[in-house]
């Protein structure tokens, strides 16, 4: 009889059978047996994705879709160097408690031998779920929610409580790769057009990395550390009823500074215009929700200095993939947040955040 620990890793989707189905959704869902799988859609990328029809032949019914996501043999190589091939099931192995939505993981398997993962998963549209990319921005008010729910994550385990968690000893450093440094720039700055700030066009991309990406990435190390989603662009979030913010896509989970993850999301989710609005209001509402003693805190100036600085990420990965056309993402995705965290860039002097952060080890 199958048991979850020893589930093999399908290579296609047509292989899950309903046995092995009964056997993932059995620690959720006990008692259920799975009649019938059909591959209802499949999204292929970096990594296999595919959404999963399922019957059931028992009196207990389990969900009626499900969606399941592991490696692409032929991305193994770009999914360990920019993300990592195992932190995502590693997290919902872990018996970690995430006080923020997210989907929730029926089952998270790991071959490392054939370095391989599979994870199967809620399939958010049985909740009405609506998932947003930069063409749809948030709300104000929406992106205070994700803010909030960012601030319940940080928390939980900033400083010490990340270190005492059990199952976490895994978590990785944000630390920065190579490879971005082979991206025609020139591209991507064109695309951005007259409006785009000098400051950035300037910005040549071995400046843009070597003086502005990896300083701020190696500054994470210091500081609280605290689980990071660690890829919290708006793309990889979505909406329940319209009001509460979910993270989804946990791949890139890390340990490092909180600043990451809120600058992050908070200079790609909004409008320009939105943001230069509502950022201060907004960086009061992330400390308010960071549920720590005062002495923990970092006071608003550190919020602020952190958030300046965390500009460095945004404006690098997405200037990068807006100069790869649609290779990397839809065009009209990259372009509209390139430009959002170029803006940022020079609204918010990210240069000299990083050069304060860079002579004072943050």
């Amino acid at each position: 009889m199958l048991t979850l620990e020893h589930l093999p890793i399908p290579l296609d989707w047509d292989q899950i059978t309903p046995q092995w189905m009964t056997t993932a959704l059995n620690s959720h869902h006990p008692g259920v047996r799975v009649a019938t799988v059909e591959i209802a859609l499949r999204d292929d990328g970096t990594n296999r994705r595919a959404r999963l029809a399922l019957t059931y032949d028992s009196a207990e019914q389990g969900p009626a879709s499900v969606f399941v996501k592991a490696a692409d043999p032929a991305h193994r190589e770009l999914i360990k160097l920019t993300s990592g091939m195992f932190h995502e099931p590693r997290l919902f192995r872990c018996g970690a408690t995430l006080p923020i939505e997210h989907p929730t993981v029926f089952a998270a398997l790991i071959d490392e031998e054939a370095e391989n993962f599979l994870l199967v998963m809620e399939d958010l549209a049985l909740r009405d779920a609506d998932p947003r990319d930069a063409t749809r921005p948030l709300t104000i008010e929406q992106a205070a929610s994700g803010v909030r729910a960012l601030a319940r994550l940080h928390s939980t385990f900033w400083g010490e409580r990340l270190d005492r968690h059990p199952g976490l000893e895994w978590l990785e450093p944000f630390a920065p790769w190579d490879g971005m440094e082979i991206a025609p720039l020139q591209a991507a700055l064109d695309r951005l057009g007259p409006e785009c700030p000098p400051t950035v066009t300037r910005l040549s991309i071995g400046e843009l990395i070597e003086d502005i990406w990896k300083p701020y990435i190696r500054s994470l190390t210091s500081g609280p550390q605290t689980l990071l989603h660690g890829d919290a662009h708006i793309g990889n979030t979505y909406l329940i009823d319209d009001t509460h913010i979910g993270f989804l896509d946990w791949q890139v989970t890390r340990r490092g500074h909180w600043s990451l993850d809120l600058g992050y999301f908070l200079q790609g989710a909004l409008t320009i215009e939105d943001r230069r609005a509502a950022e201060d209001r907004l960086l009061e509402d992330y400390r308010d929700a960071l549920d720590l003693p005062i002495r923990e805190k970092p006071t608003p100036e550190q919020v602020r200095r952190g958030y300046r600085a965390s500009v460095a990420h945004g404006l690098t990965l997405w200037l990068c993939t807006a100069s790869a056309g649609e290779f990397w993402q839809r065009p009209d995705i990259a372009l509209a947040l390139a430009q959002r965290y170029s803006a940022a860039y020079a609204d918010l002097d990210t240069a000299s955040a990083i050069a304060d952060l860079t002579a004072s080890g943050r």
